[in-house]
Formats: C-alpha cells, structure tokens, sequence
C-alpha cells in the first residue's frame, strides 16, 4: 500500500496577514555563509513548499525574513493540502523543494525518485491528547478508542509498532478510528466520539485551546517522543520530516543545498527565540490563527539539522520501523545518496 505523508487540511479560524521584517538579525548570519565559492547560483524563482504544520513555521520565516534574497530573484512559500497533492508535485517537477515526512522520502529515494533529504525540522511533533486524566501511557489505551489521523501515515506508523510492543492489538485491544485529517479526528474529540487522538503539532494546541472554550480539560497525556525513546532504548527523537530537495533543482542552482541550509538554521533559531513574530509571520500562509501557532511552537521541537549529522536518528527511526516492513521505506536502508 503507498504511503502517505501527513498534512492538516486548512481551518475555518480567522487569519490574519501579518508578514514581519526581521532584518539583519536573521539575515546576517545567513548571508555571510554563502560568501566564497561555495556560494549557490541565483534562482529566478525559489518556493519552498510545506504541510500546515510546524516545520513549515520555519520555512515561512525564511521566507519572510528576505534571506533567501542570494539565493533566488523571488522567494515565496506554498502549503501543500493532502499527499495526492505533494505526490503530484514531485512527479511533474512543479515541487523542487519540500517537506514531507523522512519515511515517504526514503521510501521514495529507494524506489528511485531523483530526491535527497537536505535536513531534518522537527525531532518530533506527535502526541496522543485527552480529556481523560486517567489515559496516561500506552497501557492505560486498552479497551479505548483512538483517532488516527491517515492510515498508514507517519504517525500510524509509529503508534502502531509503539501498539505492538505493549501487546496491544488494534480491533482487539483498542479500538482505531482513522480519519481523514488531524482535524477531523480533533473534532470527534471534542464531540466525545473517540476518547484519545493521535495528532501533530499544532492540531494538539488548536484542540486544548478549543475544548476549554468548550469547558474540556484537553492535553497532551502521552509524548509520543518520549515513548519512542523508553521503547527503542534510544534518545527521545522522532526526526519525523525534513526537507527534501530534487535533484533538478539542485543540478540548476550549485550550492543551493548549502545556502538553503544556513538560512533554514538561522530561521528555526529565530522561530524558536521569538515564537509570537513567528507565528505573525506564519499564520496567514498556514491558516492558523496566531496563538495556536505560538503556543505550539515550544510542544514542535522545531530545527534545521542537516540530513548527514542526523543520519544516525534517522536510521534508527526507519530501521524501527521497517522491523515488520521493509516496504514501507522501500526495502532497506536509504544509501549514502539520499543525504544531502
């Protein structure tokens, strides 16, 4: 079965437009960076494309920020809605430069897509939410229904193998419902219908900021990254998604990869330090109002670590889960090529 990366499908919230100028101090360390040879021939145009999700914050600053100025003649970042959406931008060439979860890249690269993974935004961004105090670990889910948005997704992924190392089977033990969105399943919460759901950030604090305008006590019971780390005997880190690069778009632009990547760094520092700016910066593109999306910022674990640095994470995460499937990364182990 294809695998599908995650996305959360836009809101109905209000938004506001709120693009700000961040100046030198972004800007500088990025550009003194790409002095010398090393320095990336200009684009005429540069779009970085995302999910409406938290690595995308990041994009939207650098974006934001003019950075990108010695890199491209225009820079600009686009959502991407659903996976059939991402996929098709790949497949046509329109997406040269795009999140998308580490396992649907590597699973990609190894069934011969011309990409490679620039780095990693996120050590990790799931958890499973609740209004029921008492669902505090993976145990305390048996006999209990969880929403889970896209089967066969990164997230449904990593539940399900943290599912099978408590002995827990879905049908049997607990109940799985999968929806069609991080939302969807947020709203089946609120309205009662399942009792926990599995989501990213920022669905998480969309959906504790919306139940106690409804008097529900939602939170976060269950750090997905923390479980992952108790159960592999691992550091506590998911590097879930990263940035992706085609191979025509770097072939058109030496150095891209490396300019890209010193200004992604300065952009997720920036992010980090000053998540209210980020998120003016970011909202009107994500389609999020502004306090959810600073609010979600510190529960995001936001980064920019190039793919070579993180390798050893990275492969772990995916040697995990192919344990019982090699298929869903393509057979094995992406080689030295995938990593930019």
């Amino acid at each position: 079965m294809a695998k599908t990366p995650s996305s959360l499908p836009s809101t109905s919230l209000p938004r506001r437009a709120a693009l700000i100028a961040l100046g030198a101090g972004l800007a500088a360390p990025a550009l003194s960076r790409l002095a010398g040879p090393a320095r990336a021939a200009v684009l005429e145009e540069l779009v970085l494309f995302g999910p409406p999700a938290g690595p995308s914050i990041v994009l939207a600053q650098a974006v934001a920020s003019g950075a990108l100025a010695p890199l491209a003649g225009k820079a600009s970042f686009k959502v991407w809605r659903n996976p059939d959406e991402m996929r098709a931008g790949l497949t046509s060439g329109t997406m040269g430069a795009l999140v998308l979860p580490v396992q649907v890249a590597a699973n990609l690269y190894n069934r011969g897509m011309k990409l490679k993974l620039l780095n990693i935004m996120t050590k990790g961004l799931i958890y499973i939410v609740s209004a029921d105090a008492g669902i505090d670990g993976f145990p305390a889910l048996k006999g209990r229904k969880l929403a889970v948005p896209f089967r066969n997704d990164m997230p449904d992924l990593v539940v399900g193998r943290l599912l099978a190392h408590y002995g827990l089977e879905p049908g049997r033990d607990i109940a799985i419902e999968t929806t069609g969105s991080p939302i969807e399943a947020m709203q089946m919460l609120l309205a009662g219908r399942v009792d926990a759901v599995l989501a990213p950030e920022p669905a998480c604090t969309a959906a504790a900021m919306l139940g106690k305008l409804g008097g529900k006590d939602i939170r976060r019971v269950i750090d997905v990254q923390a479980v992952w780390g108790e159960v592999t005997g691992k550091e506590p880190v998911l590097p879930q998604a990263g940035l992706a690069l085609t191979d025509a778009l770097t072939a058109a632009a030496p150095g891209l990869a490396d300019g890209l990547q010193a200004v992604l760094e300065a952009a997720a520092a920036k992010v980090n330090a000053d998540p209210a700016a980020a998120a003016a910066s970011a909202a009107s593109a994500l389609d999020f109002p502004e306090p959810v999306l600073a609010a979600s910022i510190a529960t995001s674990n936001l980064v920019a670590i190039r793919a070579g640095k993180a390798r050893p994470a990275i492969e772990a995460m995916l040697s995990t889960l192919a344990d019982s499937d090699a298929a869903i990364i393509g057979g094995r182990l992406p080689d030295d090529g995938f990593y930019l």
